[in-house]
């Protein structure tokens, strides 16, 4: 099993250097793109031409939608590595956050006792998460039941309704979420996972 998350650690520093030279490709292709578009480098010279037909093409779904939200078609090749970039950094975290799963059911499956222990850890996880989700949902105008968010809403309205009905509002602010966490914190440490 160790080669198997050793070979798995391999992988995603394959994949990191791979999004690394990837970003660095489309650093230099947003930064050409831009000049020709810009006229900063000769619209007629061979550098436009090769972006014209072979970069332009690729830009045109990004042009179409910055126009819709009301900004500049020259704008295109900066919200592709804009796109590129943070798209590696997500596809980044969540091989890691696979890989730390697959390092806990690893651990988890070593001895039978301690994978009732991790299957604990982790609803105490899922539980803050979803307090997280709860309460940045309030900050924008999110029903709470919308499909993305509704699911938080279930898992933490039965440890929030009876905090409600102690904890008084502090005028617009409604502190139980955060009380909650810590509960959770302070069970979780109690209980020892």
């Amino acid at each position: 099993m160790d080669q198997v998350i050793s070979g798995y650690g391999a992988f995603v520093a394959g994949v990191r250097y791979a999004l690394f030279w990837l970003a660095v490709v489309a650093a230099v292709i947003a930064l050409v793109d831009w000049a020709v578009r810009t006229r900063r480098l000769n619209p007629f010279g061979p550098v436009a031409r090769f972006c014209r037909r072979f970069i332009d093409p690729l830009m045109v779904p990004i042009e179409h939608r910055i126009v819709r939200s009301g900004g500049q078609p020259a704008n295109a090749p900066w919200w592709t590595l804009v796109f590129v970039v943070v798209g590696g950094l997500l596809l980044i975290t969540i091989l890691n956050f696979l890989g730390g799963f697959l390092v806990d059911v690893v651990w988890g499956l070593s001895s039978p006792g301690r994978f009732g222990v991790q299957l604990i850890s982790w609803a105490f996880g899922l539980l803050k998460i979803a307090l997280i989700a709860r309460v940045l949902s309030t900050w924008f105008p999110i029903s709470p039941y919308s499909k993305w968010i509704r699911w938080s809403y279930v898992l933490t309205e039965w440890m929030l309704a009876p905090l409600r009905r102690v904890i008084p509002t502090l005028g617009p602010v409604d502190i139980t979420p955060i009380i909650a966490f810590f509960l959770l914190a302070l069970v979780q440490n109690l209980l020892g996972v």
